[in-house]
């Protein structure tokens, strides 16, 4: 907590500093009680738009494109040089053998971006991930010189379950994180005796594309995960700039009984 007038001026110094566009979010600088809710704003209700095709898998965050492509042989890459291992990342066996041969899509969140994190599918969420760690930077510095380091850090995993089959959304905790929080459970990361936690939810939960299911209390990565022959990726480019409601991809034409289980 700030005196009044320190806590404006912070945030206009950060919104100045780092190029917020303040006019999208839903409230005035004078309207947040602390910084943190500053950086955690909502946006305004037309600020985003999502892609109108009922099929496309929507981008579930702002953010800048890293790495995309093909798991193959279980292996993702993290950066140029730089691979890591699904089953690091996943922590489950079970969940590796169904994600490998999928597709990967990994997008950076700097701290200028909307820090909610929206479904990019419709479906039901049945069961998610906590997985503590490490809390290296994601920034372009930290991608490129620590090794696995999403394997590494802190994450939350999220899974969808869709007609399509399941596809999992893996939130990646970072330094100055405060919290990674989801709407589905009271779970929060970066918390003191943290442990490992596989869950399934009492009580499924529903999401439509594009409803929120998370947030980042400070930047952070998003590494959305598919099975093989759930979906075919857009054509996406390193560092392309890309908001919450964009296709990423869609889905193809396919029977979720024909991915391999």
């Amino acid at each position: 907590q700030l005196p009044r007038f320190l806590l404006i001026f912070l945030i206009r110094l950060f919104s100045w500093k780092y190029g917020v566009n303040l006019k999208e979010a839903s409230k005035q600088i004078s309207d947040y009680k602390n910084f943190n809710e500053f950086f955690t704003r909502e946006l305004l209700p037309d600020a985003r738009t999502l892609d109108p095709n009922k099929e496309a898998i929507l981008s579930p965050v702002d953010g800048m494109l890293g790495e995309s492509g093909v798991i193959k042989n279980e292996v993702l890459i993290q950066a140029k040089g730089l691979e890591y291992r699904l089953g690091d990342l996943l922590k489950d066996s079970l969940k590796t053998k169904y994600y490998d041969g999928g597709v990967f899509i990994t997008i950076y969140l700097a701290p200028y971006n909307y820090h909610r994190i929206h479904s990019m599918v419709s479906g039901v969420v049945r069961q998610f991930c906590y997985i503590p760690g490490d809390l290296w930077t994601v920034s372009p510095l930290g991608v490129h010189h620590v090794p696995e380091l999403f394997a590494r850090n802190e994450r939350l995993i999220t899974y969808f379950e869709t007609d399509k089959g399941e596809c999992a959304l893996v939130k990646i905790g970072a330094t100055v994180v405060g919290r990674i929080r989801v709407v589905y459970h009271d779970i929060t990361s970066n918390r003191p005796g943290a442990v490992f936690q596989k869950s399934m939810l009492e009580h499924p939960y529903r999401v439509q594309r594009g409803d929120e299911v998370g947030i980042f209390e400070l930047g952070s990565t998003v590494i959305c995960l598919f099975p093989p022959g759930q979906i075919e990726p857009n054509k996406l480019k390193i560092n392309q700039e890309i908001l919450l409601g964009q296709a990423i991809g869609k889905f193809s034409r396919i029977n979720k009984d024909d991915i391999k289980n």
